[in-house]
């Protein structure tokens, strides 16, 4: 990057229009700063807006140390993040827009009428009339061997030059809206290393469903159960069966801990409670009772509820062993083993774990390398689940990069 001198107002090229780039143009536009915006899709925020669709849900409300708890081994980085910007200040610059929010029965955030449409165009109105420009169609290439930035617009390559750049590509997942982690081997030719972008928030397959499940339940949710890993306590939730296996929110929110299992061991088993809140006695009992000429079917629906996909799941994951007997049968419906192999292709992801590490970064998230480069958003090597987590580290790490690129240019230009 070139080094600013005091005669002139500093420029800073943001490449990526998600909400990591955005807050950091705007920080640095705020600061006075000349700020170019550039992302190759059609428009900006695509996978945010999508993200939006069924509801907006923007961060969290639960107490600050089990949020913290939710990006695990990243959680002291991802602390400092969040220490000067954290859930309630995401929800005060929401409001500053002109964005009223509430908190959800689960504590879950959400814009007041559940859309992230409203909330994007007020922002980018607030940063075009901050002297922001924003560009689209226009494809980061890395650098030129003077050191300008390349990029390919619908005029033609161009180089830029700038006194700052902040990288806000985000991860590997989704590449249709423009995370397709085409950054990689760019910052790997200029020595940065990358930690290999991995799915998160993903389905996961098995070995194969019998054609009945497959063809009757496939898209079926499964509700009010729980899953555990073992030696882990159990997640209450609901999932859905796929044509090849499992997604949904308790799904993701294990998915972590299920890629690295297989990652150990080939694979990953989950025991899976269809009753959770009926404990093994009263199932025990319930399946004791006489069922006459009733089938096995209809006893299960009539003594315990347990019919459509939670019924033919059981059937599908149980031996005829444990259906002739009543304990070994009880066992299963409280601890069904389902036995995971394989995540399903990052593109399908959510989110993507893996990136730049932080060992890479100093503490304003400016490559060691690369002086006067930042790193935001998803293309950090850190993870969260869903529930309003990605986005708020997203929005937190693009201020803190606009405000380390603003530390970094008033040192390039003091005396």
């Amino acid at each position: 990057m070139n080094q600013p001198s005091p005669s002139h107002s500093p420029s800073v090229v943001v490449i990526g229009g998600g909400p990591a780039g955005l807050m950091a143009a705007e920080v640095l536009a705020n600061a006075g700063v000349r700020v170019e915006l550039y992302d190759a899709m059609p428009s900006l925020g695509r996978k945010f807006l999508l993200a939006g669709v069924g509801g907006m849900n923007i961060t969290h409300a639960e107490p600050k140390a089990a949020f913290l708890g939710r990006y695990r081994e990243r959680q002291e980085e991802i602390a400092g993040l969040l220490a000067d910007f954290d859930a309630d200040s995401l929800r005060a610059w929401i409001h500053d827009l002109g964005i009223d929010t509430f908190v959800g029965t689960s504590g879950r955030v959400f814009p007041r009428d559940m859309k992230a449409a409203p909330l994007l165009r007020a922002w980018l109105k607030r940063l075009r009339e901050a002297g922001v420009r924003l560009h689209t169609r226009s494809r980061w290439l890395g650098w030129n061997a003077d050191g300008s930035l390349r990029l390919q617009t619908s005029a033609g390559e161009q180089a830029l030059r700038a006194d700052a750049c902040v990288l806000a590509l985000g991860g590997g997942s989704w590449a249709r809206l423009g995370s397709d982690g085409a950054w990689v081997p760019l910052l790997e030719a200029r020595g940065v290393s990358i930690a290999p972008l991995l799915p998160a928030n993903c389905g996961f397959e098995v070995s194969a469903w019998s054609a009945l499940l497959r063809d009757k339940f496939a898209g079926a949710p499964l509700k009010n159960v729980t899953l555990a890993l073992d030696g882990a306590a159990p997640r209450r939730g609901e999932f859905v069966l796929t044509s090849t296996g499992v997604e949904g929110s308790l799904v993701y929110a294990l998915s972590a801990e299920i890629r690295e299992r297989i990652t150990q061991s080939g694979s990953a088993t989950l025991h899976l409670d269809l009753l959770p809140d009926r404990p093994l006695d009263k199932v025990l009992a319930a399946l004791h009772k006489p069922r006459g000429s009733r089938s096995m079917a209809k006893h299960l629906h009539g003594q315990l509820g347990l019919d459509g996909v939670k019924a033919a799941l059981l059937r599908e994951l149980a031996s005829a062993e444990q259906f002739a007997a009543p304990e070994r049968l009880a066992a299963a419906i409280k601890a069904l083993p389902l036995t995971l192999l394989r995540p399903r292709p990052l593109d399908e992801a959510i989110s993507s774990a893996g990136g730049v590490p932080f060992a890479e970064l100093d503490q304003h998230l400016m490559l060691h390398r690369l002086p006067g480069v930042f790193c935001a958003g998803e293309m950090l090597d850190w993870e969260a689940p869903t529930g309003g987590y990605l986005l708020t580290a997203c929005f937190a790490s693009g201020r803190a990069a606009g405000l380390g690129a603003l530390a970094w240019l008033e040192g390039q230009t003091s005396p």
